[in-house]
């Protein structure tokens, strides 16, 4: 029994919300003329996938591009994956007639939801809102389809390649996605804003959207800085 006990006290176990924050401040952007206001932290833990709690580069780049392309948008339906805080989808609600945020994470999409309320109003006719996506998730995928049957003009991805291993689900979810589209008779395309953080990751970006049978071609003057690394976007559509 003694040893049972000894074994058992050299065990730690520490719960999920240890490492939650929810201490979210709103935070005041400008992209052109559209200035916003969303819910979000400075900082967060990595632990547990709450990275969407913050606003990164690959963000600021994507809404730099569309507050300046802001013709793409006007009246489109869009699907943002991995949305976080859901600054792009934010900032597409301005423009678009639907704007659908999508994150795998419970946590974030608190967050989300959080937003889309700051950011909705009765008189509103556009439709915003947050919805669970884990990529590859054929569930998940489904359940979002049967809400929203006619497809979607544009798929919309902000600096959310960060780990390998997600990348081949993050385009299967876009093919799928622009499949759907197609047979909706829609021209979908998928801007994804990539920030270059390892030379590995850029070849499987390039490499996973053709082996999916995509085109994928760097937008032409989208490459910048941003927060020290390199930023550009490229536009993934079907062959």
């Amino acid at each position: 029994m003694g040893g049972t006990i000894e074994e058992d006290d050299s065990i730690v176990c520490i719960d999920q919300s240890f490492f939650m924050n929810d201490d979210y401040q709103l935070k005041t952007f400008t992209f052109g003329s559209q200035i916003l206001q969303l819910y979000c932290l400075q900082s967060a833990s990595t632990d547990f996938d709450l990275t969407g709690q913050l606003v990164w580069p690959g963000a600021m780049l994507m809404n730099d591009y569309l507050s300046k392309n802001a013709e793409i948008l006007r009246g489109c339906s869009v699907l943002e994956l991995g949305s976080g805080v859901g600054i792009t989808g934010v900032l597409c609600s301005r423009f678009c007639r639907k704007v659908i945020m999508t994150d795998h994470n419970d946590e974030v999409i608190k967050i989300l939801n959080k937003n889309v309320a700051h950011h909705s109003s009765d008189d509103s006719l556009v439709e915003l809102m947050a919805e669970k996506l884990e990529w590859g998730n054929t569930d998940h995928l489904s359940q979002i389809c049967e809400k929203h049957p006619e497809g979607f003009d544009m798929i919309l991805g902000a600096d959310i390649c960060f780990q390998q291993v997600s990348i081949p689900f993050l385009f299967d979810t876009v093919k799928e996605l622009l499949d759907i589209s197609r047979k909706k008779k829609r021209h979908c395309k998928f801007l994804l804003a990539y920030v270059s953080r390892a030379k590995v990751m850029d070849s499987l970006v390039i490499s996973e959207a053709i082996g999916h049978g995509l085109q994928i071609d760097e937008i032409a003057g989208s490459q910048t800085i941003v927060g020290n690394l390199q930023g550009r976007i490229y536009e993934i559509t079907q062959q």
